[in-house]
């Protein structure tokens, strides 16, 4: 596991080339919205130096954008599970979905209709997968939070999830109780995290 973990890393630092050296698909991103000049960095204690999506918001790994506002920067996975597998990213550094303001996670998913659908388009694909590895057990790799959209075709077998069998949820004193513990965890959270925006 710690070996895959690597490669994926690496390939995220290294991305198999070669690339183009000009034209609009290719750039360092930048953490503004206008043109890239080479002057604008970001200097956020939110930023870390070891961190590879830190390294391209800073402009100092390359990536294929696809999606740039102020909030957060959509680009290609360098080791895509399918053609047009995207990531977006936010512009300041969240190791995981609970330490990421509700703000920045509804501003990323804001953006998703508007993004899968044109990877939807651009690659020809039926529909997608929207994908979140939050924590080491659920396989995150890169510890900057991150919202996977994987391009999907009819019978791609992607997924070997996919043929397992389904076994109903059985309506009994363990999900009962499994319900509870988990309204018990909601209630316990103040109340300004379960109030929603309006």
């Amino acid at each position: 596991m710690e070996a895959r973990r690597l490669a994926i890393l690496c390939s995220h630092l290294n991305p198999p080339g070669p690339y183009p050296t000009r034209g609009p698909i290719l750039k360092v991103s930048d953490c503004s919205s206008g043109p890239f000049t080479g002057e604008e960095k970001v200097n956020s204690s939110n930023l870390q130096n070891d961190c590879v999506f830190c390294k391209i918001i800073r402009g100092e790994s390359p990536c294929l954008k696809l999606y740039e506002d102020d909030m957060c920067l959509c680009i290609l996975d360098t080791n895509p599970l399918s053609h047009g597998h995207s990531l977006i990213i936010p512009k300041l550094h969240y190791p995981t979905l609970e330490e990421t303001p509700p703000s920045v996670v509804a501003a990323m998913c804001s953006k998703v209709p508007l993004i899968s659908n044109a990877i939807v388009k651009a690659t020809g694909s039926d529909s997608f997968n929207l994908l979140v590895n939050n924590g080491a057990a659920a396989g995150q790799v890169i510890f900057h939070t991150h919202i996977h959209i994987i391009p999907r075709k009819e019978r791609d077998c992607l997924w070997a999830s996919e043929s397992l069998r389904r076994h109903a949820l059985k309506l009994d004193k363990e999900a009962s109780q499994l319900a509870s513990r988990v309204r018990q965890q909601l209630c316990s959270l103040p109340e300004e995290q379960l109030v929603q925006p309006s």
